[in-house]
């Protein structure tokens, strides 16, 4: 059995229960390969034996008298004394004990004052804490213990060795709900128990040992029961290629796939629609639009499917550019499908469409799950008929009802959102179309070049003349009245502003953030009473979304507060001010994006990114590379630097692809590894039906699965 099929049986597991189930489920946990895949978030290393006064001294370079978080006391102790103190949460027990060397501290039991049944005065324990020297004395309140063992008569007081059960390093996992650490490790360790004996390698053996790595079971324990640091990154170096060489054989098949087709004949450059629509704008295409729409004619000039990914920061005039491109085909009597993640960007694009195309008797038809069943029947039959020249939709274009005449080109906007499998569900509607990707997060051209392989890229550095940059500030929530002051003034004056929350009603997530209904009857009573203030989320019915933001669009509401669905393809230029709520909250890309909402227009714009404190190292690093940088590639190299790929990887729908074990850029040139091995799998055995390949084949269809769900 491979580790992949492995299922997660109800009762299988000490202290697994519906309800810790459930709690496993938020984590992504649904099986036993997902729990023995279930990645550490940092490890305790309780093997370096260390007295409590040396863990201290360790870090007074840090610090005065305060230690290093992570640098722990790992000791025998003896319990020496009982004491309560008063505090605002009440009586708590202090336990004071003494370690081998004679320093006596402090044990704080905040809630745990039961400890005093299980610490006994006198009785002995092997104990793991971080101490810090405060109130003139060493005190912890994050230890762990186990009662020590009868001391060895045979053996030299010095000689003493403590058993390895509990000074080792422990995995230190991420929790949700009721889980515990201990009630992980114990599932974790049981896990490994039953069924680590029992696993196959999804990898060919003569891979594995041609790039040193460990087997699958080997890895497994290593991960989660390392004897060294080590290890743990050894395991972690076979994880994170196996699933790079799965994301490689994903990508590569693809790639493979892109059969031949007749060559798209030359565009008209004088009179062809697309020339027809570039005089008509009232400002000159940029030198990289103009750079990026020949590549794209270069590419359907050729006689292989076009498949080239577009990116460019929001702002950059990608939809012009597909616009363009697909006036060529339709030209030539292809239809054009484009594809978008929402509803509201979908209407959006389709508005643009009509403004821009009709006027050159472009066929635009407008496609989405919410259209009344008459209405989508009739496009659908039109766009079968060849009566619809440019299909603009949701997921509803990939329904098996959807089918085309003479479909020539696929534009698939934010395609970071969509599957592979998805992708392919449109793609396969024709015999070869070209297929033109688009995304608003830019990838650093090395990791894309790796990523996407045979992948061709366009790249949209400038933004069109006359946008000016938006001006980013950033403030502590003590301070969210002086914003909401200095926004006032800016509507006051003719414009025009969102804000943002993370959550859509309080108690989401049982969190007590601000969210975007609350708000919204806060700001309508406070600091913008007398103005109407509109309200969209993700749980309205899109009918009240489309009326919501045709009324923001022609400025009836001048405030729209909002998730995070106003992220993508908003297009409101009279809207000068965002504000961004438990900004500490959103990731980098997600800021820029939302950021990208204002400075549409000629007025200065504004974004204001208001935090909560205390604020970790990460959020620190993503707010300050907001205030310092505009420019969106260089918000994606530091978010690379930051975070990792995550959604920078552009496979997976919403959610994303989401690497439990890779690392960019530490793992670069693992993934260029992972590359050079997929495509000598793929030459050798495109479909992976040699016996060598079969496990690595069942691996990739279910890690395609995953990856083409449903959205």
């Amino acid at each position: 059995m491979i580790l992949s099929e492995l299922q997660l049986a109800p009762g299988k597991l000490p202290g697994i229960g519906p309800a810790r189930r459930a709690d496993l489920q938020r984590l992504g946990v649904g099986s036993v390969a997902e729990l023995l895949l279930l990645a550490p978030r940092d490890y305790e290393d309780r093997s370096t034996p260390r007295s409590i006064s040396g863990s201290v001294s360790m870090s007074k370079s840090a610090a005065p008298g305060s230690s290093v978080p992570g640098t722990r006391a790992n000791t025998r102790c003896t319990i020496v004394a009982h004491d309560y103190i008063r505090t605002s949460r009440g009586m708590v027990l202090k336990v004071l004990l003494r370690d081998t060397e004679g320093t006596v501290a402090a044990l704080l039991c905040f809630g745990r004052n039961f400890l005093a049944n299980k610490l006994p005065i006198g009785s002995e324990i092997l104990l793991s804490a971080v101490f810090r020297f405060q109130y003139g004395e060493f005190q912890s309140s994050e230890f762990e213990f186990v009662p020590a063992p009868a001391p060895d008569p045979t053996m030299e007081p010095g000689a003493q060795a403590e058993p390895t059960s509990f000074f080792r390093i422990e995995p230190i996992y991420p929790l949700s709900g009721g889980l515990s650490q201990a009630v992980l490790r114990a599932a974790v360790r049981s896990a490994i128990e039953q069924y680590a004996h029992n696993l196959g390698d999804e990898l060919p053996e003569e891979l594995r040992v041609r790039r040193g790595l460990a087997t699958r079971a080997a890895a497994i324990g290593m991960l989660h029961s390392p004897t060294s640091l080590a290890e743990a990154h050894e395991a972690r170096q076979r994880f994170a290629y196996d699933e790079l060489l799965l994301f490689q054989l994903a990508i590569g098949r693809e790639v493979t796939a892109r059969p031949d087709r007749p060559p798209l004949a030359p565009a008209d450059r004088t009179m062809g629609r697309a020339a027809r629509l570039v005089a008509a704008l009232p400002f000159e295409p940029t030198t990289d639009q103009e750079t990026v729409l020949q590549e794209i004619r270069d590419d359907a000039a050729g006689t292989t499917a076009m498949l080239r990914l577009v990116q460019g920061e929001v702002g950059s005039g990608k939809t012009l550019v597909a616009f363009l491109a697909s006036l060529d085909y339709i030209d030539a009597g292809r239809q054009v499908a484009f594809l978008a993640p929402t509803e509201l960007l979908a209407r959006q694009h389709a508005q643009t469409a009509a403004q821009l195309l009709l006027p050159l008797d472009v066929r635009v038809e407008l496609l989405t799950g919410s259209l009344p069943a008459g209405e989508k029947k009739r496009v659908q039959q039109a766009l079968a008929a060849g009566e619809v020249d440019l299909i603009i939709g949701t997921h509803a274009l990939l329904s098996e009802q959807v089918a085309f005449d003479r479909l020539g080109l696929v534009v698939i906007d934010e395609q970071h959102r969509f599957g592979v499998l998805q992708r392919a569900a449109l793609t396969q509607k024709s015999k070869a179309p070209d297929l033109l990707l688009m995304t608003a997060t830019p990838i650093p051209r090395t990791l894309a070049l790796t990523l996407y392989g045979e992948l061709d890229i366009s790249s949209i550095y400038n933004k069109p003349v006359g946008r000016l940059p938006v001006k980013t500030h950033l403030a502590s929530s003590k301070r969210a009245d002086e914003v909401y002051s200095r926004v006032r003034a800016v509507v006051d004056e003719g414009s025009q502003a969102y804000f943002v929350y993370p959550l859509i009603e309080a108690g989401d997530n049982g969190s007590a953030l601000r969210d975007a209904v609350s708000m919204q009857d806060y700001l309508s009573k406070g600091a913008f009473a007398g103005i109407k203030v509109g309200l969209i989320h993700s749980r309205m019915a899109e009918a009240d979304k489309i009326e919501v933001m045709r009324s923001f669009a022609a400025g009836e509401t001048p405030v729209l507060v909002a998730t995070s669905v106003v992220e993508v393809g908003v297009d409101v230029p009279a809207a000068c001010c965002i504000v961004v709520e438990h900004a500490e909250r959103f990731g980098l890309s997600a800021l820029h994006q939302l950021r990208g909402r204002v400075g549409r227009g000629t007025r200065p714009s504004y974004a204001f990114l208001i935090y909560d404190e205390p604020l970790t190292d990460d959020a620190k690093a993503r707010l300050r590379t907001l205030y310092e940088e505009q420019d969106g590639f260089a918000v994606a190299e530091r978010d690379l630097q930051i975070r990792g790929p995550g959604d920078l990887s552009g496979v997976r729908q919403s959610g994303f692809l989401g690497f439990r074990f890779a690392r960019f850029p530490e793992h670069e040139e693992l993934l260029k590894t992972a590359r050079r091995d997929a495509r000598e799998i793929l030459a050798q055995d495109e479909r992976l039906t040699q016996t060598v390949h079969q496990p690595l084949s069942r691996a990739l269809e279910l890690f395609l699965n995953q990856l083409g769900g449903a959205p």
